[in-house]
């Protein structure tokens, strides 16, 4: 199991844009599946937003940021991004980075998770 530290939150306008990052101490991110989650407030359980594959480079997202939101992996800093545009009210939670080692974006895959990082999207 491998924990990655999430960064970049903050509170933004409707429309603004932030980019997360995820970095992981000790470990190669790049051999690992890395996906992206947030929980909304209310608790309602947590929600995948974007999953970047191990091994084919394959990313998918959620239908409801799909188009607005990008994942990347940059090599070289052993980081895993989630650049979030044209941001909503209800994109208003708290962003969670998670490390799986099969090659599979199914939930079960993933953790543990840590603090996680607040997004807040209010005028």
């Amino acid at each position: 199991q491998v924990q990655l530290v999430e960064s970049g939150g903050g509170l933004v306008q409707p429309g603004g844009s932030l980019r997360l990052a995820c970095t992981a101490a000790g470990v190669t991110l790049d051999s690992y599946t890395v996906a992206w989650f947030r929980q909304a407030p209310g608790g309602q359980g947590r929600e995948g937003v974007s999953c970047s594959s191990s091994s084919d480079d394959t990313i998918s997202y959620a239908h409801s940021v799909r188009g607005r939101f990008t994942l990347s992996r940059d090599k070289t800093k052993n980081t895993v991004y989630l650049q979030m545009n044209s941001l909503k009210p209800e994109d208003t939670a708290v962003y969670y980075c998670a490390a799986g080692d099969r090659n599979t974006c199914t939930a079960s895959n993933f953790g543990p998770f840590g603090q996680g990082t607040q997004v807040t999207v209010s005028s």
